[in-house]
């Protein structure tokens, strides 16, 4: 799905801090036409790129380009990353250069999500950039509710200083190369089974299999072998990535057009009871969903 990410024309892209305990979970596999970086400052995320599988510790840097199809999977429940996503006509103003060649040619590398493992004097100096690109950004808690762009609603992304925005972006842009060519590399993506592949797809849908067996059956495994296999490969189990994909199947409800009540959209989204969609939301958030959403009204 080509994501539109809805960046007004003043902006050259956006920034936002991603905070797993404040941030929905959006578990479609996605693309858009702007260049994304990640930088991971606490805790770790997991992605799936193109039927890869790829985890990133704190300190890791990540470019996402837009022809790589890819989905945020897992996420610990401390991970905080930065979220930097930038256009391609800013791109081809700002990287003239022969070092900024793969930049401007927006071609990732052949081997998944190009990724580098930064010394902690870089994440500083990177982090430091970045939070004094978001001092005169709209309120955290709404950037994360929101996703940075906005969801399904009708937010758009603004900053208080366009201009200091763009120029820090330029900026950023630059030194996020450098530094990442200074970098280490991560270890490489582990290319997922079939079966797991299928599993990760199905799971994604609003009507998944109800069961393991089924969920087997429709991969062409069996029960015990494909829950040995999801683990491994995907470092979750089955039943945890169940949940998740339920929960932003919630999200998705919650700022969809439609007026729902709780408990339908509890439902709808694929929870068996209010009680197990209590448990999961209050897991993942720290609070409860009452509590959640009226921060959002």
């Amino acid at each position: 799905m080509l994501e539109d990410l809805k960046i007004g024309s003043r902006y050259d892209g956006f920034i936002f801090l991603a905070e797993a305990r404040r941030n929905p979970p959006i578990l479609v596999t996605h693309r858009h036409v702007e260049l994304e970086l990640n930088l991971v400052v606490e805790g770790s995320i997991t992605y799936v790129v193109e039927g890869k599988r790829q985890r990133f510790q704190s300190g890791s840097l990540l470019w996402i380009f837009p022809s790589q199809r890819h989905q945020l999977v897992d996420r610990t429940l401390d991970a905080r990353y930065y979220v930097a996503v930038f256009k391609p006509r800013m791109i081809a103003r700002v990287c003239r250069g022969e070092k900024y060649t793969p930049l401007r040619s927006m071609a990732p590398g052949a081997d998944g999500v190009m990724s580098r493992l930064l010394e902690k004097e870089s994440v500083q100096f990177l982090h430091g950039t970045m939070d004094s690109l978001m001092e005169d950004a709209l309120d955290p808690d709404l950037l994360n509710r929101e996703a940075g762009f906005g969801l399904r609603s009708n937010f758009r992304f603004s900053h208080h200083d366009p201009d200091a925005l763009n120029a820090g972006l330029h900026y950023l842009l630059i030194f996020c190369w450098r530094h990442y060519l200074g970098g280490t590399q991560n270890a490489h993506p582990l290319r997922l089974h079939p079966g797991v592949r299928k599993a990760v797809t199905l799971l994604g849908r609003r009507e998944s299999p109800d069961s393991l067996g089924q969920l087997a059956g429709e991969c062409g495994l069996s029960t015990t072998y494909l829950s040995r296999l999801f683990l491994k490969e995907m470092g979750i189990s089955v039943s945890h990535y169940r949940n998740a994909a339920r929960l932003s199947h919630f999200m998705e409800l919650w700022h969809g057009p439609d007026r729902l009540t709780l408990l339908e959209m509890v439902y709808q989204a694929g929870f068996g009871s209010y009680a197990q969609f209590f448990k999961v939301f209050r897991q993942s958030y720290g609070q409860s969903p009452r509590a959640y959403l009226r921060s959002g009204d």
